[in-house]
Formats: C-alpha cells, structure tokens, sequence
C-alpha cells in the first residue's frame, strides 16, 4: 500500500504553503464594511443560502457519483452513495471503445467549512506496469448550501488508445486529495478498451 501511496501523492510547489485556516464564521466577519472583499465573498458562496451539511457526519468533501461521458452515448453513472458501489468499481470494469473520445465527471458536497484546493489524482496500470498518472485540479469551495446543494466537476477530455496492442484490461487507483492532504476519496477501478461497444 505504501507503494500505492507514493504513486498517488500529488505534485508540489517549491516554496507553496497552506494558507491560515479560518472558520466560515471568521470569513463573514472578514472586513464587514469592505465592499469588494463581501462581493469576493459572494463570489465563493460563502453566506448564499443555508447551510446543507449533516451535523452528524464528520466529513468536508463528499464525492456523491462518478460519471463517464462519451461523445454520442449515453452517460454511465456510478451512485457512490449506493452500499458497495465502490468495491464494485474494480470489478465491474466499464468498456470504452478504442479510440473514443471520453471524460470523467464527480459530482460533490462541501461540509462544514471551506474545502480548499482539492485534486483528483489517477494512476493507470497495464498488466501491473505503471503506464500513466493524472492529477487534475477541482479547486476550492465553501460548504453546499440550499442555493447549491452540490458541485460538478468534469475533467479534460480525454482519448481512448486504440490498436491490437492498446486492447485489454487497465487497473486504475484513485483519490481525491486537499490541500491538507486529507484523502476524501480512494478506490480502485478498472476499463476494457474493446475494439466496439
């Protein structure tokens, strides 16, 4: 696992840090009477609508689906909130058609306070032989409110390989990681490219 952990880690910055944490309480009485800071505030959600998070559930990010869209298809749709969907995920690869053009959608909620600079990161495996890593930043977000229940991200297009040789089985391990380095999300998951659907 800890070889696991070492592919996953995200890229860093030289010289990056972690802002000061503040609570969403600190941020609406940030500067009260600055104009520009409260249009800012708005900007990020922060005081638009009530408050959606489960008081009774501890965690910040909350990754409710996962989605692969491909170009003329239909979406097929992966409800994270379902019992063992995702130990499903390794086992019940998803095809993808050689060549096609796809993307990956999350769908999630924020709770409590304000999740700051979360990443997916992906690492792509072929018959055990590391073949690629992705890291795609989602960004920042103060928690869900009534006026937005939850967030969408879809990630860069990307391209199925294609050829006799590309055809097979992909394992994959992913995660979802802030800037804290709290892991929200990490699952294993695997595709078939085919020749057809």
């Amino acid at each position: 696992m800890s070889n696991q952990q070492d592919e996953l880690a995200p890229e860093t910055t030289e010289g990056f840090r972690v802002g000061e944490k503040k609570t969403l309480e600190e941020y609406n009485k940030l500067d009260q009477n600055d104009e520009s800071l409260r249009r800012w505030k708005e900007s990020l959600g922060i005081s638009a609508g009530n408050s959606v998070s489960n008081p009774d559930d501890p965690r910040k990010a909350i990754i409710t689906s996962l989605a692969l869209e491909v170009q003329g298809r239909s979406d097929i749709v992966i409800d994270l909130t379902e019992p063992g969907a995702i130990d499903s995920l390794k086992n019940k690869p998803f095809t993808i058609k050689e060549g096609a053009k796809f993307r990956m959608k999350a769908v999630f909620k924020v709770q409590h306070q304000i999740l700051s600079g979360l990443k997916y990161l992906q690492v792509v495996k072929r018959k055990g032989i590391r073949i690629g890593k992705d890291e795609e930043m989602i960004g920042s977000y103060p928690p869900n409110t009534s006026d937005k229940p939850l967030y969408e991200k879809k990630f860069a297009q990307d391209e199925a390989p294609s050829g006799m040789m590309a055809r097979g089985r992909y394992d994959a391990v992913s995660k979802f990681i802030d800037d804290d380095k709290t892991t929200h999300l990490l699952f294993e998951w695997s595709f078939d490219i085919k020749k057809d659907w």
